[in-house]
C-alpha cells in the first residue's frame, strides 16, 4: 500500500482529478478535449508495475486508444465549430453526422460495447486499485461530455449491446478482473440510460456503483486474490466470506441490498418513458450477471481447503470493511429514513 501511495503517484492522481474537474465545469468542447489530454496522461503513470509483465501493455493500448478517440473528438468539435461559422444553411444530416462521430469517439473512450476490445485487456494488466480507478473516475468525462450531445436512439443501441456483451461474456470467466471488467461494461449499459433519460439518477448509480466496486476491489486486494481458484483456495474466516457474498449480490442488483437503489430508480425511469423492450433486456441480462455471481459464491462456500496457499498478509482493515459491508447491505433502509 505504501509502496502505491507514494509522492509522485498521488501527484498524477492529485492532477487526475483536477483535469477531470477542470473539463466538467468548462462550456467550451476544446477546453473539455485539453481536460481529456490532461486526465490521460495522468493516469498512465500511475498505472506503473513493476510486479506485473503485462502493465506496459495496458498502459500501450489505453494510449493508443484514448489518443484515437481523443483525436476524433477533437475533429468533431473543430468540424461542428467550422461549419457554424462558415455556413449558414447546414442540413440536419451533416450536423447527425458530426454529433454521431462525437458519439462514437466517446463511447469508444468509455469501453461500451461494441468499442470494448481495448478494455479487457486494459484492465488485465493493472493492479486492483488501477482496477478500480479505470473502472469507476475515469467513466465520469467521457458520460458527462455525452450527456451534452448524445443521439438517444444511438445511446439505447449501445446500452443493450453493452449489458448483452457484459452478461454474456461475463459466464465464461475464471480471472476475477475480467469478471470485474465485463460487470463494468454491463453497467455501463445502465449508466448510459440513465445519463439518457435523467442525470441525478446517473449521478446516483455512479456513486452507488463505485462505492461497492470499492469494497471488493478492497477485499480482492487485501487478500492477493486475481482468480476465481485462488478465491476457492483461501482459507478465510466466514465474516469474510459472508462480506464478499453480501457485496456481490449488492452490485448484481438484489432487491435487499444498496446496489438495488440505482437499478430501481433507472427502471422507474424507463417505464415512465414507455421504453419497455429495453427495460425487459436491461432485467433478464442482469438475472445473468445475478447467476455467475452466485455460482461463484456458491461454490467458495462450498469448497474447504486446509491450506493457505494464497493469502498472506493480515487483514487489518476489518473494521472498516465491517462498516462499508454494512453501508451496502443496510443502504436500501437507511435512506428513506434519511429523506424524512
Amino acid at each position: 500500500m505504501n509502496n502505491y501511495f507514494n509522492s509522485t503517484k498521488i501527484l498524477f492522481l492529485f492532477l487526475m482529478m483536477i483535469s477531470t474537474i477542470f473539463s466538467i465545469s468548462s462550456l467550451s468542447m476544446i477546453n473539455i478535449w485539453m481536460g481529456m489530454e490532461v486526465n490521460l496522461i495522468s493516469f498512465i503513470p500511475i498505472m506503473i508495475n513493476k510486479n506485473n509483465n503485462f502493465s506496459s501493455e495496458s498502459m500501450m493500448s489505453y494510449f493508443l486508444i484514448q489518443s484515437i478517440s481523443s483525436a476524433n473528438f477533437l475533429f468533431s468539435s473543430l468540424l461542428i465549430i467550422s461549419v457554424m461559422k462558415w455556413f449558414n444553411n447546414v442540413t440536419p444530416i451533416k450536423s447527425m453526422f458530426i454529433i454521431f462521430m462525437m458519439n462514437i469517439s466517446l463511447l469508444m473512450k468509455l469501453g461500451a460495447a461494441p468499442f470494448h476490445f481495448w478494455f479487457p485487456k486494459t484492465m488485465k494488466g493493472l493492479n486492483w486499485m488501477n482496477c478500480f480507478i479505470l473502472s469507476t473516475w475515469q467513466k465520469i468525462l467521457p458520460m458527462i461530455t455525452l450527456s451534452y450531445c448524445f443521439i438517444s436512439k444511438l445511446l439505447m443501441l449501445i446500452a443493450s449491446i453493452s449489458v448483452i456483451i457484459g452478461s454474456i461474456m461475463g459466464l465464461m470467466q475464471t480471472s476475477l478482473q475480467m469478471i470485474m471488467t465485463y460487470s463494468s461494461i454491463s453497467h455501463i449499459g445502465w449508466m448510459l440510460m440513465s445519463l439518457m433519460l435523467k442525470l441525478n439518477v446517473w449521478g446516483i448509480y455512479l456513486i452507488v456503483y463505485s462505492f461497492i466496486n470499492y469494497i471488493l476491489m478492497s477485499l480482492f486486494k487485501i487478500m492477493n486474490m486475481y482468480t476465481i481458484n485462488q478465491m476457492y483456495s483461501n482459507k478465510n474466516s466466514n465474516l469474510i466470506k459472508y462480506f464478499i457474498m453480501f457485496n456481490l449480490l449488492s452490485l448484481s442488483g438484489l432487491p435487499p441490498f444498496l446496489g438495488f437503489l440505482p437499478k430501481w430508480l433507472v427502471i422507474n425511469l424507463m417505464i415512465n418513458n414507455n421504453l419497455i423492450l429495453i427495460t425487459f433486456i436491461l432485467i433478464m441480462m442482469s438475472l445473468i450477471n445475478m447467476y455467475f455471481y452466485i455460482r461463484i459464491i456458491y461454490t467458495y462456500f462450498m469448497l474447504n481447503f486446509f491450506e493457505n496457499k494464497f493469502y498472506s498478509t493480515q487483514f487489518n482493515q476489518i473494521n472498516l470493511i465491517l462498516i462499508f459491508t454494512f453501508m451496502s447491505i443496510m443502504g436500501l433502509m437507511m435512506i428513506p429514513m434519511m429523506i424524512n
